[in-house]
């Protein structure tokens, strides 16, 4: 089966609601795949989300823990951070990975991309496997109160499958390089 890749949507106006230096929130009247007027409401990111998955010779990984506001709970993640529009996503990664916990790498893989909630967003996530890992001190930023775990790639995705990492893109890198893994295309 073909997918009809053609826009089904009219957008009949759209007014900002909300913007601020990370994010702009926008109010759209519609007519909806049906015909019918609606509304729809959009986030739009002004940074890629840029996820690192640091794997060591020893196959150890590092999380990184942290209050999330606007869950009111705390998350274990990969390293990760923002990355403005048009500028290069792996620079952010190197810069990310040493802030947050303090690791260069000499081998940097791209991953994966993904949709972050693209029923509300335009949210893009860059995702990379870092190796070749050598560790320094970690710098994060004033906003960041971090815990740092060290600890085997396999521990880590098990946190996946009993729901203690929840974190979309940690699930996804997590996920992702196990196959690999499993595969035998990582080692």
């Amino acid at each position: 089966m073909t997918p009809n890749t053609h826009n089904p949507w009219k957008n009949l106006r759209s007014t900002e609601v909300y913007d601020n230096p990370w994010i702009r929130v926008s109010h759209n009247e519609v007519i909806n795949p049906s015909g019918n007027p609606g509304i729809y409401g959009l986030v739009h990111f002004k940074n890629y989300a840029v996820g690192i998955l640091p794997i060591d010779k020893n196959q150890d990984t590092y999380l990184v823990g942290q209050y999330r506001y606007p869950l009111k709970q705390y998350s274990w993640e990969i390293p990760a951070g923002g990355c403005p529009l048009g500028t290069d996503v792996l620079d952010t990664a190197v810069r990310e990975l040493k802030e947050e916990v303090g690791l260069s790498a000499h081998k940097w893989d791209h991953l994966m991309d993904m949709h972050l909630s693209n029923c509300v967003s335009d949210e893009i996530a860059h995702i990379f496997l870092a190796r070749g890992l050598t560790e320094g001190q970690s710098q994060p930023e004033e906003t960041e109160e971090l815990s740092i775990k060290k600890i085997p790639f396999r521990e880590a995705f098990q946190m996946v499958l009993k729901g203690e990492i929840t974190d979309a893109i940690s699930v996804a890198a997590l996920l992702k390089a196990n196959i690999l893994f499993e595969k035998g295309l990582l080692t």
